[in-house]
């Protein structure tokens, strides 16, 4: 009994310091806005909706922790000593930001980025940030960037991706004797691997970017204990043989890509997860998801460069792996994230 009730203190203290951190972390992108003169004020039917599934969120990240799903240091706490590290950096980075913000320029990229290499929905400022997603300055600000925008809340949202694919390696029987091998498509700088190796020690674990500057990223971040491979290449045309993997993942990739791309890349996923393989696949809630935070979500491409988010808020990520051949196990909203579960048939 008194074991319960302090369980459930833990839970309503952890969720309660949670919000209170978020609020905190959000006022400089509220200040940024303002500071533009584009802060949308939202309902209160809206306000109530968000504040109702951030709580949610924190409970689920809580809940899984002390289940077992994942170890309980990755909800203690934000990567501080990282996120010190280059506070400065953005700092002094955010007038650069701004000039680009205000006059629409969303070409500003490094003049040695070679754009050839890279496809034309690619070669661009996306949230217009420095470099796009060619250079090691926007590889450095990315996620501190992330997390001030979403409040602190980018990795507890990613982690939502972990217990499905948890349940998937128990249920199969995976270990030491018998690796899981996951994929992660677009993998950043890493912090989706990072957490997935703390979570599932023993998986052999592979990440795909087209930036070389996030790979370098991601080689220099992620723990040397983990058994991660990381290559640059395109999503679209993935460097695996047919059905590789155990289970594929994806966070935060498809709502900066056009439709067509968006249907290639989620083939290419399905293709190379094996038969009875997963694959979990997490991006921004959409207009059928929330329809009381539409305002909220048409306003984000305003704000940030995302030139294929009003498509996205349109698709259906559960209908495009359905035509991909896979089969939805599972489709869940998170606070502003969705998570899409889907398996291949045997």
């Amino acid at each position: 009994m008194l074991g319960q009730l302090a369980r459930a203190l833990s839970r309503k203290l952890f969720v309660a310091t949670r919000t209170a951190r978020t609020a905190a972390l959000h006022l400089p992108y509220t200040f940024h806005q303002l500071t533009l003169r584009r802060l949308l004020r939202s309902t209160r039917e809206a306000q109530a909706s968000l504040n109702r599934r951030l709580a949610r969120l924190f409970e689920e990240d809580w809940s899984d922790a002390d289940a077992g799903t994942y170890p309980r240091e990755l909800i203690d706490g934000l990567p501080w000593r990282e996120y010190l590290d280059v506070a400065p950096k953005l700092f002094f980075d955010w007038p650069r930001t701004n000039w680009r913000i205000r006059r629409g320029r969303f070409d500003d990229l490094p003049k040695n980025a070679a754009p050839e290499r890279y496809p034309r929905y690619y070669r661009r400022n996306f949230h217009f940030q420095t470099e796009g997603y060619l250079g090691h300055t926007s590889a450095q600000l990315y996620d501190l960037q992330v997390e001030l925008l979403f409040g602190g809340t980018a990795d507890v949202m990613r982690r939502r991706l972990i217990p499905p694919v948890v349940r998937f390696a128990r249920r199969e029987g995976y270990g030491r004797t018998r690796p899981m091998k996951v994929l992660d498509v677009a993998c950043g700088t890493g912090h989706l691997l990072t957490m997935l190796g703390a979570a599932l020690p023993d998986a052999q674990l592979v990440g795909v970017d087209l930036s070389p500057h996030y790979v370098a990223r991601a080689r220099a971040t992620i723990p040397r204990d983990l058994n991660v491979s990381l290559l640059t290449d395109n999503a679209e045309r993935l460097p695996f043989i047919d059905g590789h993997f155990d289970a594929a993942v994806n966070v935060f990739l498809l709502h900066e890509l056009p439709g067509d791309v968006r249907a290639r890349v989620l083939a290419e996923m399905a293709r190379v997860v094996r038969p009875g393989g997963l694959v979990v696949v997490a991006d921004s809630i959409q207009l059928h998801d929330a329809p009381e935070l539409e305002r909220e979500m048409r306003a984000f491409p305003e704000s940030f460069h995302e030139p294929y988010y009003l498509s996205y808020l349109r698709d259906d990520i559960a209908t495009r792996l359905r035509a991909a051949g896979l089969r939805i196990a599972d489709d869940r909203v998170h606070f502003i994230t969705k998570v899409v579960t889907a398996e291949k048939p045997v």
